[in-house]
């Protein structure tokens, strides 16, 4: 829909994302990147296990929720990616840390 102007390259990011290499425009999100990876989903609901992608995109659904760098429960849309960050699918309910 939306193409970059072709005089204009931006910066890329290496992520990984269930540890394949995506290469992700500097200043995207981690919701940008499971996107661009293609994955089929990012994560299950709790109760039925029904896949989910990221939705809304602004914070609102939390349909995004990932393990970023290890850690549960991020809103991967809120995340700006950075070099070498991992990104995994989460599965199920996480407990909240502390």
């Amino acid at each position: 829909m939306f193409r970059t102007r072709p005089d204009i390259r931006p910066a890329t990011v290496e992520v990984l994302v269930e540890g394949n290499l995506v290469l992700v425009p500097e200043g995207a999100t981690a919701a940008a990147a499971v996107l661009l990876s293609g994955l089929p989903s990012i994560r299950e609901t709790p109760v039925t296990g029904s896949p989910r992608l990221p939705l809304c995109l602004m914070g609102v659904c939390f349909d995004c929720l990932a393990e970023i760098d290890g850690v549960p429960n991020r809103q991967a849309c809120m995340v700006t990616v950075a070099p070498g960050m991992r990104i995994a699918r989460q599965h199920g309910a996480r407990a909240a840390r502390p």
